[in-house]
C-alpha cells in the first residue's frame, strides 16, 4: 500500500482541504465572568476566583471539544469581569468582533442577573454557577435563569451537585459533560448558520422529504436553500467543466482500491464490460461536479469563474430516480465516496450527501455530523424482522443484542464506508472523525466494499452501488426529522447498536432484498416504555422510510441541539438522567418531557423567524 494515496499533504494545498472548506466563520466560545458589581470590598475579593473559573472553563472547553474540520475549538473571555450593564456591552462589543457564537457564563458570586445577562438574540447561552457556600452563585444562577425564561431568552443552567470550597477550581465530574454536551451542540447550531442546502435536482419518487421546505431551513436552521437542475451535472461532463488532472488521478486510485462485485442482473441484460468501463468514469466524473457544485473549485477559475465559485453547500441532495437514473448511471458511488472520510485527495472531512434529495434526511446527516465529527450511514428502515419470521426463515434462532428482532438498515445510495466498521479503538469497532483514521483503516474500508453493477430494474442508466455489512457491535444513533402539517419540523430517534449475526443467517435475509446495497443491521435499546417496549414498536412508529445512523449514543446532544432549534423529539430512548434542555423546559411540566418539550417548542419558535403558516 502506498500511504501517499491516503495523505492530502501529498497532495499539496487543495480546494477540498476541511479547513478552508465553507465560507463563513468558524464560530468561538465567550466565556464571560460575572461578578458582584460593588466595590470597596465585595468586587475586589472576587475577582481572581471569577476569572480563575472562566480559565477553567475555557481550558477544559479548547481541550475537549474539536469543529468537525479539525480544528481546535477557541475560547474568547471577556476582557474584565462583568459587574453590570457596561461590561456587559464592552463583553459583547469583543465577542461580536472575535467571532464567537456560543455564550458560557460563569460565577461563584451573587451578581445583578438582568444587567450583566447576554442579551444576545441568536447565541445559545448557558450559565454555570458555582455550587459553594461562601457566596450564594447558585442564588445569581436562579435569578438569572428566571430573567432568561421571562424575557424568551433560554437558557442552560449548570449546576454542580455538591458544594465546592471557594479555593477548588476544578470542574465537577457532573457538570463536565454539561458543558460539553451544551458547548457542541452550540458550534453545531452556529456551523449551519449561513451555509446553504443544495438541492441536485428536485423530488424523486414523490418522496416528501426531498420536497424542499424552504421556510423550515430559513427560519429554524439560519440557512439558505440553493438548487441546480441535474441537467447542470451532465452539462458539466459533456463541456469537461472539472478538473481534468485530478480525475486521472482518481480514476487511478479508483482502480487501485474500488473493488467491483457482482452483477446480479440477469446475463442478457448486464452491459458488457466497455460500457461498465465508461459507467466508472461517468460516475467519477460526477462525484468531482457534485462536490465542486457545492464547495466550488478553484481550479476552475481560469475557463470557469462561475463554476469555480460554487454554492457554500455545508449538505445537498442528489435526486436520481427517476429523470436521471432511467438513462444515465447513478448517484450512488459519488453519494458514498462523498459521505466517507476519504478518497483520492486523501483522508479528509466527509462531505453530507443526501440520496434521493431527501432533504431531512440531508440535515440529521448534518446534524449527526456536526455532533459526533464523524460520517454519517443514510439507509432505509426497510424491514423488521421479528424472531419468529427469522426462525421460520432460516432456522435459527436470534440471541444476544438480537434476541427480541432486529431492524434491517439499507438502502442503495449514500451511506459512508466508514460505516463497514473497519476502523476500531482498543480492538473494538469504532466509527473515528477524519484526524483519526490511519491509511490502514480507510484502506479496510475500501476492502470491505465491493461496487455492484447497478440493480437495472431500479437503474436502468446504470452505475455501482456500494455492497457491505457493518461490523457490530458499535453504539449508535438512528435519527429523522419529520415535518408535521400544523406542527412543523419533529424529531424522532433511538439509541442502540449495530449488530453481527450468524453469516447463514445475515446471507439468508439479506438476499430476500437486494443483495449488492450495504447492511446495517440494528437494533434499538429497549427500556419498556413507549413504543420502547419492543423492536416492532420502534419500528412501526418511525415517520418516515429514511432514517440516518451515526456513531455512538448521542441522543442527548441531538435534543440539545433540537431544543436550541426549537425542534421537539416525539421519540426518544434517552435516559432521563442525560435529558439537557434549556431551564424554561420544566416551569412548562416535569412529570412529561415530551410534553413539555412540545409546548416550549411552540411557545418559543424557530430561533431564526416564526414558520409562515398555511
Amino acid at each position: 500500500m502506498n500511504k501517499n494515496d491516503f495523505s492530502i499533504e501529498s497532495q499539496g494545498k487543495l480546494h477540498s482541504d476541511s479547513r478552508e472548506r465553507l465560507i463563513g466563520i468558524i464560530p468561538k466560545v465567550g466565556i464571560r465572568p460575572v461578578i458582584d458589581g460593588r466595590r470597596q470590598g465585595v468586587r475586589e475579593s472576587l475577582e481572581e476566583q471569577t476569572m480563575a473559573m472562566a480559565r477553567a472553563a475555557a481550558e477544559f472547553i479548547s481541550a475537549n471539544i474539536i469543529h468537525p474540520n479539525g480544528m481546535q475549538v477557541e475560547c474568547v473571555i471577556a476582557d474584565s469581569c462583568i459587574g453590570g450593564v457596561a461590561e456587559a456591552a464592552l463583553a459583547a462589543r469583543k465577542f461580536e468582533l472575535e467571532g464567537v457564537g456560543v455564550s458560557l457564563t460563569v460565577t461563584p458570586c451573587w451578581c445583578y442577573g438582568s444587567e450583566t445577562m447576554d442579551m444576545h438574540p441568536w447565541y445559545p447561552k448557558a450559565i454555570w454557577g458555582f455550587n459553594g457556600s461562601e457566596r450564594p452563585g447558585a442564588v445569581y444562577l436562579a435569578a438569572t435563569k428566571a430573567a432568561h425564561d421571562q424575557k424568551g431568552l433560554p437558557v442552560f443552567s449548570i449546576y454542580g451537585k455538591d458544594v465546592q470550597d471557594n479555593d477548588d477550581s476544578s470542574i465537577p465530574a457532573d457538570v463536565q459533560p454539561k458543558i460539553l454536551n451544551f458547548v457542541k451542540s452550540g458550534l453545531a447550531l452556529m456551523e449551519m448558520r449561513g451555509k446553504s442546502y443544495l438541492s441536485i435536482g428536485s423530488t424523486s419518487m414523490g418522496i416528501v422529504g426531498s420536497m424542499i421546505v424552504q421556510d423550515f431551513f430559513e427560519d429554524y436552521l439560519g440557512m439558505r436553500c440553493e438548487s441546480v437542475d441535474m441537467s447542470e451535472v451532465s452539462r458539466r461532463i459533456e463541456k469537461k467543466i472539472y478538473d481534468e488532472e485530478e480525475f486521472s488521478r482518481a480514476m487511478l486510485w479508483v482502480k487501485k482500491y474500488c473493488i467491483e462485485g457482482e452483477d446480479n442482473n440477469p446475463v442478457s441484460k448486464q452491459f458488457n464490460r466497455k460500457t461498465k468501463d465508461g459507467n466508472w468514469e461517468f460516475v467519477v466524473k460526477m462525484t468531482l461536479i457534485i462536490r465542486d457544485l457545492m464547495i466550488g473549485n478553484l481550479k476552475l477559475a481560469d475557463n470557469f469563474p462561475e463554476e469555480a465559485m460554487g454554492r457554500n453547500a455545508i449538505a445537498s441532495g442528489f435526486q436520481g430516480q427517476r429523470h436521471w437514473t432511467d438513462y444515465l448511471p447513478n448517484g450512488d458511488f459519488s453519494e458514498a465516496i462523498l459521505n466517507s472520510s476519504f478518497d483520492w485527495n486523501g483522508i479528509r472531512e466527509p462531505f453530507i450527501v443526501s440520496t434521493e434529495n431527501d432533504t431531512l434526511n440531508g440535515v440529521c446527516m448534518l446534524m449527526g455530523h456536526l455532533l459526533t465529527n464523524t460520517a454519517q450511514i443514510f439507509g432505509d428502515i426497510r424491514t423488521y424482522w421479528s424472531p419468529d419470521a427469522v426462525k421460520r426463515v432460516t432456522g435459527h434462532e436470534l440471541n444476544g443484542l438480537a434476541k427480541d428482532g432486529i431492524i434491517h438498515f439499507i438502502n442503495s445510495g449514500s451511506a459512508s464506508l466508514d460505516g463497514t466498521g473497519r476502523q476500531s479503538l482498543d480492538g473494538k469497532p469504532v466509527m473515528k472523525p477524519y484526524w483519526d483514521i490511519t491509511p490502514d483503516e480507510a484502506e479496510a474500508c475500501l476492502a470491505a466494499t465491493r461496487w455492484c453493477p447497478a440493480n437495472l430494474e431500479y437503474f436502468r442508466g446504470g452505475g455501482f452501488s456500494s455492497q457491505f455489512l457493518t461490523i457490530g457491535e458499535m453504539p449508535v444513533t438512528m435519527t429523522r426529522i419529520n415535518f408535521i402539517k400544523g406542527q412543523g419540523p419533529v424529531l424522532q430517534l433511538a439509541e442502540g447498536f449495530a449488530i453481527n449475526l450468524p453469516s447463514e443467517i445475515h446471507e439468508t435475509l439479506n438476499r430476500r432484498t437486494d443483495p449488492t446495497w450495504p447492511t446495517t443491521w440494528f437494533v434499538p435499546r429497549l427500556n419498556g416504555l413507549g413504543v420502547f417496549r419492543d423492536v416492532y414498536s420502534v419500528m412501526n412508529n418511525w415517520g418516515s422510510n429514511h432514517g440516518v445512523i451515526s456513531y455512538g449514543h448521542v441522543g442527548d446532544t441531538f435534543l440539545t441541539l433540537a431544543s436550541m432549534l426549537r425542534i421537539p423529539v416525539a421519540m426518544h430512548n434517552v435516559p432521563e438522567e442525560r435529558i439537557f434542555r434549556p431551564s424554561a423546559w420544566a416551569a412548562l411540566g416535569t412529570s412529561g418531557s415530551v410534553n413539555a418539550d412540545f409546548r416550549a417548542c411552540s411557545m418559543f419558535g424557530p430561533l431564526y423567524g416564526k414558520l409562515k403558516k398555511a
